[in-house]
Parts: C-alpha cells; sequence; structure tokens
C-alpha cells in the first residue's frame, strides 16, 4: 500500500459546490504528485466523486493504480431527493448531510447481498472502469444509524455485504475487502467477526484525539489488518487550525474543541512547526497504520499535502504536547 492515498469526498461537492475543473486538476496534480491510492465513495455528493475520479484517472493506465470505494448505498435515479440547504444538511430525508451539490440520485442504504452487487456495479459504471482492487462497507456505525439500529445494520452486513466481498475477493475480482467507519469501536468489532484486510477509520486516530489508541490499533496490528486513516484532520479544524467557522466532525467546532486546538497549534509554532503538516505526520507515526487518506480541491493543496513529509517533525515538539497533557502518552510518535 502507498504511504499516501487521496481521498475524494470535497470532490463530491463537501461543503460547497466544486467546480469541475478545478475538481479534474486536483486529481491530475494528485497524479503529478505521484499518488496511486484513490479513495472514493458513492456517498460522496451521490456518485459525483467516482464520476470526476473515474474520469480524471483515464490519463493513466488502470495496472497503475489502485482504486478503493465503498458499499451500502445504491443511488435511485427515479426517486426524488431532498434539496439540501447551503450546508448540505436540510433534515432528515438527505442521507448524504455536508454535501451541497452532487448527482440528482437519491442514496438508499442496503447491506444486502444484492444491494451490495448493485452498489458495486453502480461504482464500476461511474468510475468507467472493469474492476477495483479494495471495497470496504461504508458507515456501518452509531453516528451514520443510531444506536437502536446499528445491532440491526451489523447483522444486515454479516449476513449480505461480508459474504459478497467474501466470494468476491476468494474469486480474484477484488482484492481487498474491509470497513469504512467513523468509530474506533466498530472497527475493533469487525476485525473481531470477520476476516478483513484492512480497515478505513475517519477522524479517529489524529493529533486532536487518539480513541483508536488503546485496543483497536494494537488488535490491528497483531491480525495484520491494514489501517488506512481518513479524517487526520478531523474535518478541517486541524487543517485550518481554532479559526471562527472551523470545521470538527463535520459541522462548526464546539468552544472546548477550538480551545484545545489553539493549544496544539501553539506547542506546533513554537517549534516552528505547522499544524497541518504536524498532524499528518503524526498519524503515520503508529506501525499499524498503513496509508494516510488526504482530500484536497485544489492542487496546491495536494502540493502541500506531499510536500508536509519533506521534512522530519523535531522530535521535541511531541514531547512537549505530551508534557502539556495535549497528546496521550502512550501514542507513538515518528522518529
Amino acid at each position: 500500500m502507498p504511504i499516501l492515498g487521496f481521498g475524494t469526498a470535497p470532490l463530491g461537492d463537501l461543503y460547497r459546490r466544486l467546480d469541475e475543473e478545478a475538481a479534474l486538476a486536483t486529481i491530475a496534480a494528485a497524479i503529478a504528485g505521484g499518488i496511486r491510492l484513490f479513495d472514493t465513495s458513492p456517498h460522496y455528493g451521490r456518485g459525483l466523486a467516482e464520476h470526476r475520479l473515474g474520469t480524471g484517472l483515464r490519463r493513466l493506465p488502470r495496472d497503475q493504480v489502485i482504486i478503493s470505494t465503498k458499499v451500502g448505498r445504491v443511488m435511485d435515479p427515479w426517486r426524488p431527493r431532498a434539496v439540501a440547504s447551503a450546508d448540505g444538511t436540510s433534515g432528515p430525508a438527505v442521507a448524504a448531510p455536508g454535501f451541497a451539490g452532487g448527482l440528482p440520485h437519491r442514496p438508499i442504504f442496503d447491506y444486502s447481498h444484492d444491494g451490495t452487487m448493485r452498489a458495486l456495479e453502480q461504482s464500476l459504471l461511474r468510475l468507467g472502469t472493469d474492476r477495483i482492487e479494495i471495497v470496504l462497507i461504508h458507515d456501518v456505525d452509531v453516528w451514520t444509524h443510531g444506536a437502536d439500529a446499528i445491532e440491526g445494520r451489523i447483522a444486515e452486513v454479516m449476513a449480505g455485504a461480508y459474504p459478497a466481498l467474501r466470494r468476491l475477493r476468494d474469486e480474484g475480482v477484488v482484492k481487498a475487502i474491509g470497513i469504512g467507519v467513523n468509530e474506533a469501536d466498530i472497527c475493533e468489532r469487525f476485525v473481531r467477526m470477520a476476516d478483513l484486510d484492512c480497515v478505513l477509520l475517519a477522524g479517529r486516530y489524529s493529533l486532536l484525539e487518539q480513541p483508536a489508541l488503546v485496543s483497536f490499533l494494537p488488535l490491528a496490528q497483531a491480525r495484520n489488518v491494514g489501517v488506512m486513516l481518513g479524517g487526520v484532520f478531523n474535518s478541517g479544524i486541524l487543517a485550518t487550525g481554532a479559526v471562527p467557522g472551523a470545521r470538527y466532525n463535520y459541522k462548526p467546532a464546539p468552544q472546548p474543541i477550538l480551545d484545545r486546538v489553539a493549544a496544539i497549534d501553539a506547542v506546533c509554532k513554537a517549534h516552528g512547526v505547522s499544524l497541518p503538516k504536524a498532524a499528518m505526520q503524526f498519524a503515520l507515526g503508529h506501525p499499524a497504520v498503513a496509508t494516510l487518506i488526504l482530500g484536497a480541491v485544489a492542487p496546491d493543496e495536494v502540493s502541500a499535502n506531499i510536500a508536509a513529509f519533506a521534512t522530519p517533525v523535531p522530535a521535541a515538539l511531541w514531547a512537549d504536547l505530551k508534557d502539556k497533557g495535549l497528546l496521550q502518552s502512550e501514542a507513538p510518535v515518528p522518529v
């Protein structure tokens, strides 16, 4: 697995509409920077990110690219969808909160065997390819479905989506299977229940918070499950800093989060390191982490992400953060 991957959620009009040419230029910058792992999902703009990624990747020979996408949502072009507000969150009918634009298709959760096969077929068509290397079961977590519904969703996955993907892997149709969620305890549960190759965990192991540290990451390492980390900026706040309107978990950050990020940022500045650079390098410090999935909406953001790994962060910065109680003392750091 490459150390750096490109995350396409922003290309699905996350938070705001993105010009088509800007989206394609951003993909081109990732290719030019040597990135060859691209992570996407039908969820991102109701298929728009997959459409744009497929267009952007056609300039490369297919065997030079690793594509990761997800199942769990089937797009229905016939049923009307709710019209999103400016921030993409117009109410319970919107199954893609945070996406301001996207394709005019209605997403329907479906973790059944047939729903999984249909979702994968739709992704192949949107991407314009005949194969996908990594397939992840998406958003089977409490954050998405709620505490009352999660057990039923997990049972649906274990009876439908998981056996379907396991068979596709056994037949060599896909190379690796896993889940993509926002909760470390759900990752741990699935690693114990299923034979997974990888897990994409978003937001729960970052410079801001490390709930995956104590139990899940050691388990993944012991089971040889590759961890793909997404959301290392916690939806944006570790990229922007504690500025007005900074986002955390896809929403405006609450004051305690703003205060903690401001304190972390102050330590970074004292060592001459930008907050985003520290956030990216910290995330790769754990031996269970195989890949970082980093999103971008402009070529210069891609270049900045790649450049952040050109020089190491001083070891004294990590020690300072731990001394001030801003980083768990047990957290491994890059050496």
